[in-house]
């Protein structure tokens, strides 16, 4: 299982509170508590990230509620692994990644999107950027740092 870093749960968390905001300012719904609970405990034990394991039931659920909003997978349909490329020239995937990606996890998914994104090497970045927002909706580099930068 992978982990889940903490950029993902903060994501999720302004997810939460844009989908249910405080009524009064103060209160939060139950969403952003247990994900708020999480993300204190990671705070104060100085951690980047969780075991997706290990999540309380309701962070997991909410977290995965927050993921199922997210572009499932980086493709620009420029696969450069069918090729013989032991990286994706397209997306940044290995061949590997590219290959297991229908039964990789979701938190396994969210680590190959932060990696792709933070090297920000692939096509997807730059020469094919307005591909892949026309093909996600707004997948952006940008976009994708606000939604975690775990993609």
């Amino acid at each position: 299982m992978a982990a889940i870093h903490i950029t993902d749960i903060e994501s999720a968390i302004n997810w939460w509170r844009e989908r249910s905001p405080s009524p009064d300012g103060i209160t939060a719904c139950a969403e952003v508590r247990a994900l708020g609970t999480v993300y204190a405990l990671m705070v104060y034990y100085h951690e980047t990230e969780c075991e997706e394991e290990t999540m309380p039931e309701k962070a997991r659920a909410a977290w995965l509620a927050w993921y199922e909003s997210t572009p499932d997978a980086p493709c620009i349909a420029i696969c450069s692994t069918s090729q013989g490329d032991d990286i994706c020239k397209g997306c940044g995937r290995s061949f590997d990644e590219v290959q297991h990606w229908p039964v990789m996890t979701p938190a396994e998914k969210r680590a190959t999107w932060r990696r792709i994104t933070m090297e920000a090497t692939a096509w997807r970045f730059n020469k094919y950027a307005e591909r892949a927002r026309e093909a996600t909706g707004s997948d952006s580099r940008e976009s994708l740092a606000l939604q975690g930068a775990a993609r």
